[in-house]
């Protein structure tokens, strides 16, 4: 691609976003680039108290724990309080909770606190979800939750390579660094930001402006290409219950293959630091391993979402999965820092076909007034996923060796696989081509 082709792509892909949506998106460039805990986690339990693959396992599971039940509760606050205040009260908490894990010592304070940062961190991401679906137009909400996925990863790749080498001198350092980022992006919120809740009344069409009020894909009248999804009106009344979100049987399929998928991903932070330290390799190993995903990411998301965004859904999310499972599984051949680094890639490319596709469908099945909601139970897919995953991968790695956990991520892959499949052949043509233009707002890999 010529110099003149990309410069064209740079600008049609930044232009025309809302101010609003430049604040979110600097806050959560500000979050990932403080992020420390969630990816070093494991390393700290392991290599520098000393404890177990199975102890780091439950730790990490408790931090998901927190964010499990956190998914529902910040959906529900995003809803009835508002998008704003959702994200100081759980911004601020994540910032003191962290500060707190660098300093508690006994095994049973390490739990608790752990439990505590991943409910407070996991609050923020309904809220960022709705208030971006809130304040940019639907025909611009494509590149919208590319250039946030985008800010998740660059922050991601900075800090993961920038916390390997922290680790090696001090982890209490890389606790109090994303305190201090954390809060920032708090103080930003409250300056920057402001609501973006809609009003009772408020609805959009396809044809929506660029205002607080707009709604979902489903308009008063259901105009989404055609009316009545599913041979059924949505209503988009402003009290849209968890009821309501858990009887959505073809969203909640989309839940239930997400959550299939997050198994195999959150290896990443989980299963893949563990092998590695075993192996015999370094905190920055790791680091540099890691940070590839982030790279990639960084570098090829945006062309990847603008490829990918009209072709068959259903086909991208078999592929995406087929590609995060074998990509885990490759690991097992492993010997080396850049062969790691190989596999991060087969993987991180599933990711990047994944996150997008997914995401669409979670934004056109979300209705204006329960985007909170819904965004919530979407993230509760990850949420669980990391509760289960590394409790998972410590036994598996304890009592079998990290090749079995490796097999296993490959048949997870392939199962997710399979649900893809069964669940978007039920989905009518017209939806599920429109469906894949869509992106992941950043939940899983942070």
């Amino acid at each position: 691609m010529s110099v003149t082709r990309l410069r064209r792509a740079a600008r049609e892909t930044v232009s025309g976003l809302p101010r609003a949506f430049w604040w979110l998106w600097t806050s959560t460039l500000v979050n990932r680039l403080g992020a420390f805990v969630a990816t070093f986690m494991a390393l700290y339990l392991t290599l520098d108290r000393g404890y177990s693959a199975s102890y780091a396992g439950l730790v990490v599971a408790l931090h998901g724990l927190g964010g499990v039940v956190s998914s529902l509760a910040g959906g529900v606050m995003a809803d009835r309080l508002g998008r704003r205040p959702t994200l100081l009260i759980a911004q601020a908490s994540t910032a003191v909770s962290v500060a707190v894990l660098g300093f508690v010592r006994d095994p049973v304070s390490i739990a608790v606190v752990a439990f505590l940062v991943g409910m407070a961190s996991n609050a923020s991401r309904p809220a960022v979800q709705a208030m971006m679906a809130d304040i940019v137009r639907p025909e611009d909400r494509v590149r919208a939750f590319s250039l946030n996925y985008w800010a998740i990863n660059l922050g991601f790749a900075v800090s993961s390579m920038a916390a390997g080498f922290i680790a090696e001198v001090s982890y209490l350092a890389g606790f109090l660094v994303e305190a201090g980022m954390t809060m920032a992006c708090a103080v930003l919120v409250f300056v920057k930001l402001p609501e973006s809740r809609p009003g009772p009344d408020r609805r959009e069409g396809r044809e929506g402006g660029r205002t607080s009020g707009h709604g979902s894909a489903h308009g008063k009248n259901g105009k989404d290409g055609k009316d009545g999804k599913d041979g059924k009106e949505r209503n988009d009344r402003e009290d849209v219950g968890l009821w309501t979100v858990l009887r959505d049987g073809r969203f909640m399929g989309v839940v239930g293959a997400s959550f299939l998928i997050a198994l195999v991903f959150q290896q990443g932070s989980t299963g893949l630091p563990v092998a590695m330290g075993r192996a015999g390799f370094t905190p920055a190993d790791y680091g540099l391993a890691i940070a590839v995903n982030g790279i990639l990411i960084v570098a090829l998301q945006i062309p990847v979402t603008r490829f990918i965004q009209h072709r068959d859904p259903r086909r991208l999310l078999i592929v995406s999965s087929l590609l995060a499972g074998y990509g885990f599984g490759l690991t097992a051949f492993a010997g080396s820092v850049g062969v790691f680094a190989l596999t991060v890639c087969v993987w991180t490319l599933g990711e990047m076909i994944n996150a997008p596709t997914q995401t669409g469908l979670v934004v056109r099945l979300s209705p204006v007034h329960g985007r909170g909601r819904y965004q919530g139970v979407y993230t509760l897919s990850w949420s669980v996923a990391a509760l289960v995953a590394p409790l998972v991968s410590g036994a598996v790695i304890d009592r079998f060796g990290a090749g079995w956990l490796w097999g296993l991520c490959a048949g997870v892959g392939t199962a997710a696989a399979l649900g893809y499949g069964l669940l978007m052949r039920h989905l009518p043509k017209e939806e599920a081509a429109v469906s894949g233009a869509g992106t992941r707002s950043g939940v899983g890999a942070a």
